[in-house]
């Protein structure tokens, strides 16, 4: 097992975190539903795309700042919501966004976290996005609203692709539950992981830190993800109602989960600021294109109305600049932290923050642009 300075690319972040967690977290984490090509073709979209360089630049200096959702980023990419990160490491959501604030970027926190806003909002003063499912508990998501606002979050973003939870198998073999539970079937698994086990007796609050005091669903005890998400999330949320949210938050509003342009044309008319681009890390309908992929006819049917944020398959410093390039305000980023999270906590993240800031900006140079904002159409070319 790699030692962190000895991870050099995402893909090694993951070998290091598939070596420390029992199985049933690596592949909660890793995994995606059915036969999971979408979410392989999420990243091998990338390939597609080609990119033209200019020489004889001056690229002594490289600016990665990025302008979205009203703010300033110091990169061009940020911190998707991901559920229960205690799952995969003591450090947990507060580990994650003081790395987002090292550097300068926004940390969204799931509805499904370990911790709650109130305490992730006490943690850093950066730029901070809350994430909202929409659970049968109506009075809920008002609840949301008010405590972010209280709490000062900069932007609220609605999960639209989760109407029902996708079929993800590798939960059902391996036991995957919340709380963790170990039985006959992952036993070896989890006696062969002794740091998570000794932190998780230590620390064993493993728990939905954001709802538990009005949906305390697991308290009869353990519980599948997929029982948990078709029990408790409401399937008849429509566009009024992202329209009503929209306006009840009045700031930054992003719906995640979006890909055609119908639906990215009603989030212009509902009042979104932004769109996550996103098939849900290839986690919910199997067969959904790659995000990548969309961007052109999305930007082309919108135009500037909306900002478009890639959210899937990023697994180099290339493909935030393929996506930009292509038509993207911005990226965020999901499993990448995820696996620095579970390689070695907080500095986990900050390493993978780092490996693709340097690739982005590495490629950026190599590219012969002195500033992200400068790549265009010119820059990307598809393969035929």
């Amino acid at each position: 097992m790699p030692a962190l300075k000895n991870c050099h690319n995402i893909a090694d972040l993951r070998k290091r975190a598939k070596a420390r967690l029992p199985s049933p977290m690596f592949h909660y984490m890793d995994g995606g539903a059915d036969d999971e090509w979408t979410k392989r073709r999420n990243t091998t979209a990338f390939d597609g795309y080609t990119l033209m360089p200019s020489q004889l630049r001056n690229v002594e200096h490289i600016d990665l700042q990025t302008s979205v959702l009203g703010t300033t980023l110091d990169l061009p990419f940020f911190i998707a919501p991901t559920g229960m990160s205690r799952l995969f490491h003591q450090d947990k959501e507060m580990g994650v966004c003081r790395a987002a604030e090292k550097f300068g970027t926004l940390y969204s926190l799931s509805t499904m976290a370990s911790t709650s806003l109130e305490d992730v909002a006490a943690e850093t003063s950066a730029k901070k996005m809350f994430q909202i499912y929409i659970f049968k508990d109506r009075e809920l998501t008002r609840e949301f609203v008010q405590r972010c606002k209280a709490a000062g979050y900069h932007g609220l973003c609605l999960t639209v692709d989760t109407a029902l939870a996708g079929n993800r198998e590798r939960d059902l073999y391996n036991g995957m539950t919340i709380p963790p539970k170990i039985t006959s079937r992952n036993i070896f698994s989890y006696a062969t992981s002794f740091s998570w086990l000794f932190h998780a007796a230590l620390q064993p609050d493993f728990k939905l830190a954001n709802v538990a005091h009005r949906v305390d669903a697991l308290a009869g005890g353990a519980m599948g993800l997929i029982e948990y998400v078709n029990s408790q999330f409401d399937r008849t949320v429509t566009w009024d109602d992202a329209a009503w949210l929209a306006q009840q938050w009045d700031g930054p509003f992003v719906i995640k989960g979006l890909q055609s342009v119908e639906d990215i044309k009603k989030a212009r008319d509902i009042g979104a600021s932004a769109v996550m681009v996103s098939n849900h890390g290839g986690r919910q309908l199997e067969g959904a294109p790659a995000p990548v992929d969309c961007i052109p006819a999305l930007r082309d049917a919108i135009g500037d109305d909306l900002e478009l944020i890639v959210d899937g398959g990023i697994r180099r410093g290339t493909h935030i600049i393929k996506a930009i390039a292509l038509g993207a305000n911005a990226c965020s980023i999901g499993r990448p932290y995820l696996y620095g999270l579970a390689a070695g906590g907080q500095q986990g993240v900050e390493r993978a923050l780092e490996l693709l800031r340097a690739e982005t900006e590495r490629s950026l140079a190599l590219l012969g642009c002195r500033s992200i904002r400068e790549l265009n159409s010119t820059h990307v070319a598809r393969l035929n």
